[in-house]
């Protein structure tokens, strides 16, 4: 990327949803951008966001894979990065038993092996550097078996909880690690996960826009996590004290492949 004054954010998973408002907070709050995903409408993205002041480069890369995150990274031409806000996620719908385990590799992949790697790249720079922010979305989904939906809910689980060793890690190292655990948000993510025929793909959602502020804001913050609504905020904490048995049977009768006709 050409010389500029401003830092540089990259954001993975921006060409819709939740990636891409966080690309716009980054551009509003002062960051050229480096965005990725693995579909064309990443380039569309990067037209939106481009200013005469802002930067941006738009990447298709699949970030599931070690290839896709190094050419993401050397997109970059060696300049310094700022933010890393660690977005792209994938879902799938119906029984672990029933599904083809390429995809659910690729979304273990995707939401884990990637996202991980990405940010061990980034991450040992930030930290001979002494400064820099990540943030990690993960999901209130990583509190509750997720029941027809158990990959998702365990790649989730999973960065809930890498979130909060990472940042006990860099303690004191000048690198902030903020993990964004939104609820059930009006994104592509439903449509794609095939979960439109359930009551979770029915159920009302949040604004991308306003769940992908709160992230921004608490990143820029410094803030250790962010449960973004107050309806997920109650759900969290009734997660918390409610036996897993219990859970994964609340979350069979929202995400069970035609739940959403009975």
């Amino acid at each position: 990327m050409a010389n500029s004054t401003r830092p540089l954010a990259i954001v993975t998973g921006a060409s819709t949803g939740i990636g891409r408002e966080l690309a716009r907070c980054c551009a509003e709050g002062g960051f050229d951008l480096l965005i990725a995903a693995n579909e064309p409408a990443i380039d569309a993205a990067a037209a939106e966001l481009r200013t005469p002041d802002v930067q941006v480069q738009a990447v298709q890369a699949d970030l599931a894979t070690i290839e896709g995150v190094d050419r993401l990274c050397d997109a970059a031409g060696g300049r310094p990065v700022a933010a890393l806000l660690a977005n792209a996620g994938r879902g799938l719908r119906g029984g672990f038993l029933d599904q083809e385990f390429s995809e659910v590799r690729h979304v273990i992949d995707t939401n884990v092996t990637g996202t991980l790697y990405l940010i061990q790249k980034v991450g040992r720079d930030m930290r001979t550097r002494g400064e820099g922010r990540i943030l990690i979305t993960g999901s209130i989904a990583g509190f509750m078996p997720g029941a027809y939906q158990a990959i998702y809910n365990s790649t989730k689980a999973f960065l809930d909880s890498f979130s909060f060793a990472l940042r006990t890690e860099l303690k004191d190292s000048g690198v902030t690690v903020t993990c964004l655990m939104p609820g059930p948000t009006d994104t592509d993510f439903f449509e794609r996960a095939g979960l439109l025929d359930t009551k979770l793909g029915q159920a009302p959602k949040d604004d991308p826009a306003t769940v992908a502020k709160i992230g921004f804001d608490a990143m820029m913050q410094g803030e250790g996590d962010v449960v973004s609504g107050w309806k997920n905020k109650v759900q969290a904490a009734v997660a918390n004290v409610t036996p897993s048995g219990v859970l994964a049977e609340m979350h069979r009768k929202m995400a069970e492949p035609g739940s959403g006709t009975k």
